[in-house]
Formats: structure tokens, sequence, C-alpha cells
């Protein structure tokens, strides 16, 4: 029986939300080398992929971390699907921006979260996790309780690892790399050789280089 990581990563890859490209790699606005890309966001266009994110957004929070008082999203990729977690758990939502908006009332968190209101946040994707930890920072400086974060995917990067753990966030998410790479491959979309490259890069990202 296919797990739910597995069977999610299968859909991200159908709907090139992840694309792959081991011999002819990607440049991330970071500056790496990357032979894979993500962009979650594309999953909106779908609603029967859409509704399965949502459930099992909705599905790990209840098992991980009960019922929160609220649900935050961080900005722009979570945004969306941040409100319909909190829609179909009748909950409070706000989402929090990437920087202070720059006129009006300069807001760092878009709604209206109370002092101590013990909040779920959702993200889409975990890469180092700096922006997202940026986010409960945020959260925390506004006196909310951040009891844990909910992701659609994560690359499994260490630094991320080490920087959660520093946070004292506890994550969740509801795929991940490994999951993908098995997915890939069973569907044919990689082949075995492709595997070796994957996990290296994911080992060093930073300094990664393609082989010519």
């Amino acid at each position: 029986m296919k797990t739910v990581e597995r069977i999610l990563a299968q859909k991200l890859l159908k709907i090139s939300a992840i694309k792959l490209q081991p011999d002819n790699p990607f440049t991330w606005a970071s500056g790496w080398n990357s032979p894979i890309y993500t962009d979650n966001r594309k999953t909106l266009s779908y609603p029967d992929l859409r509704s399965f994110i949502k459930i099992e957004l909705c599905r790990v929070i209840l098992e991980k971390f009960g019922r929160p008082d609220a649900i935050a999203g961080v900005a722009t990729g979570a945004i969306a699907q941040g409100a319909l977690v909190a829609d179909a758990l009748g909950l409070p939502y706000a989402y929090v921006r990437s920087a202070p908006k720059d006129h009006g009332l300069e807001n760092l968190i878009e709604g209206n979260l109370k002092v101590g209101q013990k909040v779920v946040v959702i993200e889409d994707l975990i890469s180092t996790g700096k922006s997202s930890l940026k986010a409960v920072e945020a959260l925390r400086n506004a006196g909310c309780e951040v009891i844990g974060m909910a992701a659609m995917f994560t690359y499994g990067f260490p630094v991320a690892t080490e920087c959660f753990a520093k946070a004292n966030v506890e994550l969740v998410t509801l795929s991940n790399y490994n999951a993908m790479l098995e997915a890939a491959l069973s569907t044919g979309y990689i082949t075995t050789a492709d595997i070796e490259t994957l996990k290296k890069w994911r080992e060093d990202p930073a300094n990664w280089a393609p082989k010519h």
C-alpha cells in the first residue's frame, strides 16, 4: 500500500509542481545549482489535489498538535492552502509576510490573531527553513504560541533540521525528498543512475555542481 508521502510525491511530479533535471540543473535564487525545482502553488489549479492536500494537512495537524486556536500561512506560497485548512477546521486565519508592508499600517502579520493563541503554521515547501522560521519568530513576537508547523514537502536538508530544533519548532510534512525519489524511480521519471546524482546534491546543495 502506498503511503501518503509517496502518493503526494507522485501527484506533484505528475503536474510538474516538482521538476527533476539531473543533467540540466536549475539555478535557484540563492545561486545554488539544483537538479530539482519545486513550485507547489501549481497544486491550487487542480481541485482534487488541492482538496487532498487540505484534508491531509488537517489530519496531521489534529493528530500531531491537537486542535489549535488559529492557523497562519507563510507568504506567499502557503497563503491559499493555509486559508483552505483554516476554513476546513473552522479556525481563525492570518498570514505572515516575508517583510513588513512598506505603506499603511506596515503589517508583518495580516489578520487578527490574539496574544496567547496556540497557532499552527502552514508552509508549502521547506528548504533551509530560514524563511519559514522567520514567520514563526514574527508570530511569537506578536504574543502567539506556535505549537508546530505543517508543510507539504521538505527537501530534508540537515541545515533545516538543525534550524527547527534550535528554534524549538516541531515540523510535520506530508511528503519529502526520499519519498519523491522513490516515486520518480517507480514511474520511470528518473533512472537508477540519476538517484546517485540526486542524493549527492541533497548532501551538499550549496557546493554541488553537475557533471559534464
